[in-house]
């Protein structure tokens, strides 16, 4: 803004671009970071740690950027800035520490948090569940909700709905394009004239699109919930098996039944003391497998295919994905929380179709 004289508003896709520069730039700086640990603190650290280096680079990159009063990379290449949406000017330190701290500490505080508040609540809603089946007789509409919650609660209690409305609104208006943005009321202005012959063509037909998968999403989640209660008003959906353990019978049940085990690590904690309660099984101390010894899984030859291409060292318990690659139990389950693809040949894997091997 100049004197009286507003430039014009940002339109979508130079605040896309703008973004996809800022990811590229941040990007390479996690790369570096990476590097930089692995060299000091070995593979495996780098990996475990692979969440915070990448908070770490985003918040490095805005606060040497946004934080102190800079335009960013992406902004400064599309010639966009900043600017408070009630006053039209450029946003005080206030706004900018927040938008940062939403942006980028309140998703990793929710990814740190979430976890542990679920099984918390599944654990409840479990033994609730167990206290009705054993009692027996009609289910009450307080039942019903309660398995609904157990069966939906990771998606109930998922901000990506939240992201995904959003984005559906940026679409449609052009303006603020991530969540953080809209919440502290930052927009983007162009820091020059724009021609007639410039004006940018917008992307309602991608709000149009994401609109119609929400929809549809929502129409097929509320027929599997309406056929999977009438299915278990006619036949239990659940059984009690010894010490009050109680397994779904749904065929499609696979995840919700193995996600106390899934949401396990590999060390000692209360994590692993509470699955130990559930299934009154002793978790190991120590990897049942090692194949530093070579009488172990002979069939896998040679000293190099024996080690995990993630951690470098000789695989423990050794896990295979459904595309054939080989990893430590520990190391493909980490890696598959944070991002669901075989990290060879990037295929898609999830964590619950993970398969341990035996000899």
């Amino acid at each position: 803004m100049v004197g009286n004289y507003h430039y014009p508003f940002a339109s979508s896709p130079d605040i896309i671009r703008s973004n996809q520069k800022d990811a590229y730039f941040e990007g390479i700086l996690l790369e570096q970071l990476s590097s930089i640990l692995r060299r000091l603190y070995g593979a495996r650290f780098a990996h475990t740690y692979t969440s915070e280096a990448r908070t770490f680079s985003e918040l490095i990159y805005l606060g040497l950027t946004t934080f102190i009063g800079n335009r960013t990379l992406g902004e400064e290449y599309c010639d966009i800035v900043q600017v408070e949406d009630d006053a039209l000017q450029l946003p005080s330190i206030q706004r900018r520490g927040a938008y940062i701290l939403t942006t980028i500490l309140l998703p990793y505080s929710l990814n740190k948090l979430l976890p542990a508040f679920r099984r918390r609540i599944r654990a409840k809603l479990e033994a609730n569940l167990s206290k009705s089946a054993r009692r027996g007789g009609k289910t009450s509409l307080r039942t019903h909700i309660q398995s609904y919650l157990l069966t939906n609660f990771e998606t109930i209690t998922s901000p990506s709905p939240v992201y995904a409305l959003s984005l559906a609104t940026f679409y449609f208006s052009g303006a603020y394009y991530h969540l953080g943005k809209r919440l502290w009321g930052l927009r983007y202005t162009f820091t020059r004239n724009v021609e007639a012959g410039e004006q940018r063509v917008g992307y309602e037909v991608l709000g149009v699109l994401l609109v119609l998968q929400i929809a549809v999403q929502g129409y097929l989640h509320l027929h599997q919930t309406v056929t999977v209660a009438n299915a278990s008003s006619q036949a239990g959906s659940s059984a009690v098996l010894d010490h009050g353990v109680e397994v779904s019978l749904d065929p499609n049940a696979y995840s919700s039944n193995n996600a106390l085990l899934f949401e396990t690590t590999g060390t000692r904690g209360d994590k692993l003391e509470g699955l130990e309660k559930v299934t009154h099984t002793a978790a190991l101390e120590e990897p049942r497998y090692r194949l530093q010894d070579a009488e172990t899984m002979q069939w896998i030859n040679g000293r190099q295919q024996r080690k995990c291409t993630l951690c470098l060292d000789e695989m423990k318990d050794p896990s295979v994905t459904t595309c054939g690659h080989v990893f430590c139990w520990t190391c493909i389950g980490d890696w598959c929380r944070e991002k669901p693809e075989c990290p060879l040949c990037r295929q898609t894997s999830l964590v619950q179709h993970i398969l341990p091997l035996r000899g």
